[in-house]
């Protein structure tokens, strides 16, 4: 099969108006959790917790899978795991190299908790594979309206705690010598990240959640130092590549994952290639004016 055929059968765009109709809840749906990851995702680079994201993650797949071997609901099941992961890690305190290690132990753990219920189950393939690379094309008005009012929840206590967390992020002795609750903000924070772990797989299924709650961040810290412009381009970042992938989806076989962490990579690649430029341009520039000053 020549490489025509191979697309040919891979894309489909002749149907692509009355598809877009039927998954109007599903881009809604990628919309909230793209303005969800992208507000998260500037704390989680901001307090380096991009690995403790893939430990929550592998948590949150064993209890959604354990959820679906049960008939219990999904989404369910993925936040008692991600809250509980969330949870112990931010108890744990911010020493990084304890909390890297116990993330190094869960990690495995949780996916092979996960591999085990979905290796009993016995129902639908599809459901199995949803887990690992997200399943959001078929969401109803009832999932769509919990979904929202889940992040919704998530984003006024994160708006809440903004200052403070702020602070604690940064400088987190100078913060909690001020009497700033740095623990405590700590294991809220955590709890809102696994809500929004558990909340993203839904897009990109648990494998590749680093792709909507860290890429888009990472890539706007690249252009920036500015702490408001680095939240809103993170948050336009996450909503393209969200949006952006499930349209492309839309005409394809293959799952949205893949288009959704491919925008991620490729808007990070442009803002690397930007950032760096960025930098040569002034390192040239300062080199020019301090020649005449070394000449005399």
């Amino acid at each position: 099969m020549d490489l025509d055929n191979i697309l040919q059968t891979i894309f489909n765009f002749e149907n692509y108006g009355e598809l877009l109709v039927l998954v109007q809840n599903s881009l809604w749906a990628g919309a909230v959790l793209g303005l969800l990851g992208g507000l998260v995702g500037t704390f989680v680079m901001k307090r380096d917790l991009a690995f403790a994201v893939h430990g929550i993650s592998e948590l949150s797949f064993a209890g959604a899978a354990f959820a679906l071997l049960i008939g219990a609901d999904i989404i369910f099941g993925s936040l008692i795991g991600s809250v509980a992961a969330a949870v112990l890690l931010g108890f744990m305190g911010v020493r990084a190299r304890d909390k890297n290690s116990i993330i190094g132990v869960i990690m495995p753990f949780g996916l092979g908790l996960g591999i085990l219920f979905l290796a009993l189950y016995e129902g639908r393939a599809a459901n199995k594979f949803g887990l690992l690379t997200g399943q959001i094309v078929s969401v109803d008005t009832v999932q769509l309206q919990a979904l929202a009012g889940t992040a919704v929840v998530v984003m006024i206590a994160l708006v809440a705690i903004w200052r403070p967390l702020s602070f604690a992020s940064v400088d987190p002795e100078m913060a909690e010598a001020r009497g700033v609750p740095v623990r405590g903000l700590a294991i809220g924070f955590m709890v809102l990240l696994g809500v929004s772990v558990a909340l993203s797989i839904q897009i990109v299924g648990a494998l590749l959640v680093l792709a909507l709650l860290i890429t888009p961040a990472a890539a706007a810290l690249r252009v920036t130092t500015s702490p408001k412009l680095v939240v809103v381009l993170s948050v336009v970042f996450a909503l393209t590549a969200t949006v952006g992938g499930i349209l492309l989806a839309l005409g394809s076989r293959i799952p949205i994952s893949p288009y959704v962490t491919t925008l991620s990579f490729l808007i990070y690649v442009v803002c690397r290639v930007i950032g760096r430029l960025r930098s040569d341009r002034g390192s040239n520039g300062r080199v020019t004016r301090d020649q005449p000053a070394r000449a005399l």
